[in-house]
């Protein structure tokens, strides 16, 4: 569920700017408030509240930047947003260094003014919806923080997974690449009987067909040139566990005959060995093709497809899971920026609504992807994500185009400053992107104000 559209804080010593800055908001439909002074703010501000701060610079007693220094020792992810005359514009470049979310220039267009508080607002939303999400999921404790999403899909899949893993059977997991088949398995393993086993992946694909044997049940010393000790195989290693075969469509028909004696009799015999050694596993086996088709090309063994085929669970695609692409990606994004140290990207509502209406044929890991560009502050045009009407045609993008991009993203941010008198704030309104967008821009540029 969304959080409601927040409150706005507005901070500033002269009455005639806070009564016209609070009717332009009001207009608009947004909660206001106002304050003489920045001490008077403090004590309204929590770590969850929804809103921003926008605050004058010079202010008797606490100014501004001594406000957003104390209002993000209480609420780290909190956007204030500074107001400053022309002249005190470094000074507010200095601010945004130190955490604040932008800066505007006075006197402020009523429409410039609407569009910095509705992007801020949007981003406190996420901010708190993504601790939210972080305190739900983190701990991956139960099959809710594994599989995230709200969809029928999601539920229906996490629903079958819990039933699967209180009962030993083998399981066929089938479903397109990057739905996250592997997750799947890892579910039935973790939380089911044999979580205290060892879980032995082996993706059949990645493994040239004539070691795919060894992988799987081991050798003994000198059983071929280069054996020169013992090795314990994939399925001994699954002893007590569960044995995850990946892509098992790339499996040779040589191989399969084996892997089928062993699911029948649960014993094995090492290559280059003389004696069968019993093995308690589970096996779940992943393919992303229809397996009834291989073995009717006879490009895979009918026994065998029986066997694993008892327990069958479909793993949706992402453009089958209604409403999880926006959960997911925050749910990413926080991971990400986790991972690299780095803070949360301002997403805009637009930009969320264009991932969520994208097909996704690499499905949850082209989102991963995806939300590790944004983390990173990679360029993302969503004009490059391949939409329906694209995706069919396979043309490729020519070389150096992002060079080519960069050059004419310059060349615009160049032409509409001196347009604009090189004011930031005009020259924003003219590309209709954020002021912060804009300063970051010109520092990657190396474009001088």
């Amino acid at each position: 569920m969304r959080l409601p559209i927040g409150e706005i804080f507005l901070v500033d010593d002269e009455e005639e700017i806070r009564v016209a800055s609070r009717q332009t908001f009001e207009l608009e439909g947004y909660a206001v408030r106002t304050f003489a002074s920045a001490a008077d703010v403090l004590p309204h501000i929590s770590p969850d509240w929804l809103g921003v701060v926008i605050t004058d610079v010079k202010m008797p007693g606490m100014n501004g930047l001594e406000l957003l220094a104390a209002i993000l020792k209480m609420a780290p992810d909190l956007p204030v947003v500074i107001q400053t005359g022309h002249g005190d514009v470094p000074m507010a470049l200095a601010a945004m260094q130190e955490g604040a979310y932008d800066f505007i220039e006075k006197p402020v267009p009523p429409e410039y003014l609407i569009d910095v508080a509705k992007r801020a607002l949007e981003s406190r939303r996420l901010s708190l919806e993504n601790q939210s999400l972080k305190a739900r999921f983190g701990s991956e404790m139960d099959i809710e923080s594994r599989i995230i999403g709200q969809s029928t899909a999601a539920v229906e899949l996490r629903h079958t997974l819990s039933s699967l893993s209180l009962i030993d059977v083998d399981v066929l997991l089938i479903g397109e690449t990057g739905v996250g088949k592997e997750l799947a398995a890892h579910c039935l393993h973790d939380f089911g009987n044999r979580k205290e086993g060892h879980f032995a992946p082996l993706n059949c694909g990645a493994i040239p067909p004539n070691l795919v044997e060894s992988e799987l049940f081991g050798h003994e010393r000198g059983a071929f040139t280069s054996a020169s000790t013992r090795r314990i195989g994939k399925i001994e290693q699954a002893q007590g566990g569960t044995l995850f075969l990946d892509e098992i469509e790339s499996m040779p028909l040589s191989v399969q005959v084996k892997v089928l004696r062993a699911l029948q009799e649960r014993t094995i015999e090492r290559v280059g060995g003389d004696r069968l050694i019993p093995v308690d596993f589970r096996v779940i086996a992943a393919t992303k093709i229809n397996l009834r088709d291989a073995v009717a090309q006879d490009k895979f063994r009918e026994d065998l497809f029986y066997r694993l085929n008892v327990a069958r669970v479909p793993i949706p695609a992402l453009r089958e899971r209604t409403g999880d692409v926006p959960l997911l990606l925050h749910w990413f994004l926080i991971k990400m920026a986790e991972r690299f140290h780095t803070t949360l990207p301002d997403l805009d509502p637009a930009v969320i609504e264009r991932l969520d209406d994208y097909p996704w044929p690499g499905n949850v890991r082209e989102l991963r992807n995806v939300a590790q560009q944004l983390v990173l502050g990679l360029p993302l045009d969503l004009a490059e994500v391949r939409l329906p009407s694209s995706s069919a045609s396979g043309d490729s993008f020519p070389k150096g185009l992002d060079s080519q991009v960069q050059r004419f993203e310059k060349k615009l941010i160049e032409e509409a400053l001196d347009r604009n008198g090189r004011s930031m704030t005009q020259t924003a309104l003219d590309l209709a992107i954020p002021r912060k967008r804009l300063y970051l821009r010109m520092q990657k540029f190396g474009i001088q104000k």
